[in-house]
């Protein structure tokens, strides 16, 4: 072997063996302590897993129908898979890189030398062919650290892709009970107004008998009018939630006007919520796993920019026929920054910088899931026992219309009593429907920090255009 060749290698000997360095591995994330323990213990939630498809313990079918549609053909999700199959593309690139490049260049020229006096008419055609091949031997990791980092970015995008399903599917839900609550609230409200009106006849009746003031006609009145004022907002609030229905699915708002909700209650569920504990929640989140995946990512790039500090090598060679001739030639081609390392170090700084935000941005995830969850779980709570208070302060408060009502009909009390009475059964009963639906709802939140809904979800593909 030429002496020069192994004083070559020898130089080159200390550069491979750092080699091993490039790919380093991320830092290790640590959850706080007691993370992965059970939440806050509370009469609501049991330590039962948590179902992939939460909703269904709803017992809804045509709740069921809507989630499904959403998760085909919501417009967010087929954003977010199109995003993933891009992720997905760049890694089939970073690992086709890391392979001899081969290409085939050809020439053909045709010589007409009748044009020139002294040549004979006989033209000449020349045709070059050749094959060339470039690699990329990749001794400090550059490439493959640029492969890691691409397979990383896909599963973070993956992770992403998850995560918009889980609130996809929690928004659907969410405005499914809201559609829910305000039909059931306007017919409350509607059976309120009826009673009420009732007795505004009567007590008209009554002054025209003169057994009453005008007062007492004027709050009567009040009553009424008070009551037909809450209908619209419960209105609205139906058509907001189908229009959020048909949105989510894809399609456009207009379109839900002529569905068909047979919705009267707001659904609930009848049990305690299973919520598992923190470490399932940990490996649950789809955020918590995307935000390891950038970490990971960040750290295969610090690799790729500690390559930077070394030569790159590349073998290139020809094979084929060329001015007539065959030939074939080989040649390596040895790039290297050096003595002036300073940009490649300042990379390499900039690497680890985005490598400790990616870890804190871990943290911020662990930190944030933890922090939803056992919000959601006392809010949860909170609104149970509040519903339970009011349902009992709504039966008082029916007793107590029934015992005006008998104590004023036998003149043993002032119509006004009978009047307040109303108002206070009216205000119970309106309150209860409206706590019926803060629990629906946060029972959906709970869900949502749980993280749970994306698992074995559609392809996300155009919005179906049945009606319902």
């Amino acid at each position: 072997m030429n002496p020069c060749r192994l004083h070559c290698l020898a130089a080159l000997a200390p550069l491979v063996a750092g080699a091993c360095a490039m790919a380093s591995p991320p830092p290790k994330t640590v959850a706080p302590p007691m993370s992965a323990g059970a939440f806050v213990a509370l009469p609501s939630a049991s330590l039962e897993p948590v179902p992939d498809d939460w909703w269904r313990l709803f017992d809804d079918p045509q709740l069921d129908r809507l989630v499904q549609a959403s998760l085909a053909a919501n417009a967010d999700l087929r954003v977010a898979f199109a995003n993933l199959e891009g992720a997905r593309a760049a890694l089939r690139q970073a690992n086709a890189v890391r392979l001899p490049q081969p290409m085939i260049e050809s020439n053909g020229t045709v010589d007409n030398p009748s044009s020139q006096p002294s040549a004979a008419n006989v033209p000449t055609t020349d045709y070059d062919i050749a094959a060339t091949v470039s690699w990329d031997i990749d001794l400090f990791g550059r490439l493959r650290s640029g492969a890691l980092a691409a397979r990383a970015d896909a599963a973070a995008q993956a992770a992403l892709l998850d995560g918009m399903r889980v609130a996809v599917v929690a928004d659907t839900v969410l405005a499914y009970v809201e559609l829910c609550g305000a039909t059931h609230s306007a017919h409350v409200a509607q059976e309120v107004m009826t009673v009420q009106t009732r007795n505004l006849r009567r007590v008209r009746d009554q002054l025209a008998a003169g057994e009453v003031s005008p007062l007492e006609v004027s709050q009567a009145a009040n009553l009424v009018e008070s009551t037909r004022a809450t209908l619209p907002p419960f209105e609205a609030a139906r058509a907001n939630a189908l229009y959020r229905l048909a949105t989510l699915q894809g399609l456009a708002p207009a379109q839900a006007r002529t569905w068909q909700l047979d919705c009267a209650k707001t659904p609930h569920i009848g049990s305690v919520a299973p919520v598992g504990d923190g470490a399932a929640l940990l490996l649950r989140r789809p955020d918590i796993r995307e935000a390891e995946r950038k970490l990971a990512a960040a750290a295969a790039r610090v690799g790729v920019a500690r390559a930077d500090l070394y030569p790159r090598i590349n073998l290139g060679g020809a094979l084929g026929l060329l001015a007539g001739d065959f030939s074939a030639s080989a040649s390596p081609l040895i790039s290297w920054t050096f003595p002036n390392q300073g940009p490649a170090r300042a990379r390499i700084a900039q690497a680890r910088a985005t490598e400790q935000a990616a870890l804190a941005g871990w943290d911020v995830a662990v930190l944030r899931a933890l922090r939803e969850t056992e919000t959601a779980l006392v809010a949860y709570d909170a609104e149970r026992r509040r519903n339970a208070a009011l349902a009992s302060a709504t039966e008082q408060a029916a007793l107590y219309a029934r015992r005006a009502e008998a104590r004023v009909r036998i003149g043993d009390a002032d119509p006004l009593l009978r009047i307040d009475a109303e108002r206070a059964r009216a205000s119970a009963a309106l309150q209860l429907a409206q706590s019926d639906l803060a629990v629906a709802q946060a029972q959906v939140a709970l869900f949502r920090a749980l993280g749970g809904g994306w698992q074995g979800a559609p392809q996300p593909l155009a919005p179906a255009t049945t009606t319902r």
